[in-house]
C-alpha cells in the first residue's frame, strides 16, 4: 500500500510520514511550518512597507522639487 503524501513532511531532502514521527518531533514539525508562513508573511509584509515608503519618499522629494522651483523663480 502506498504511503499517504499529504501526510509526509519532506525534512533535509528526506521524506517522512508525519504519523510515524514521535509526538515532540510533529509538535517541531508544526512549530517549523508555523515560523516558515510567518516569515513569508513578514517578507510580503515588509516589501508592502518598503513599496509604501518608496512612494511617498517619491510625493516628498516631488514636492520639494516643485517648491525648490518656486523659490527659485522668485
Amino acid at each position: 500500500m502506498a504511503k499517504d503524501t499529504k501526510n509526509a513532511v519532506v525534512i533535509n531532502d528526506v521524506e517522512y510520514q508525519i504519523d510515524d514521527l514521535t509526538q515532540e518531533q510533529q509538535t517541531l514539525v508544526a512549530h517549523v511550518s508555523d515560523l516558515d508562513r510567518k516569515l513569508s508573511s513578514s517578507r510580503f509584509a515588509l516589501d508592502q512597507l518598503q513599496i509604501g515608503r518608496n512612494a511617498f519618499m517619491s510625493m516628498l522629494n516631488e514636492s520639494l522639487s516643485k517648491q525648490d522651483d518656486l523659490v527659485e523663480s522668485t
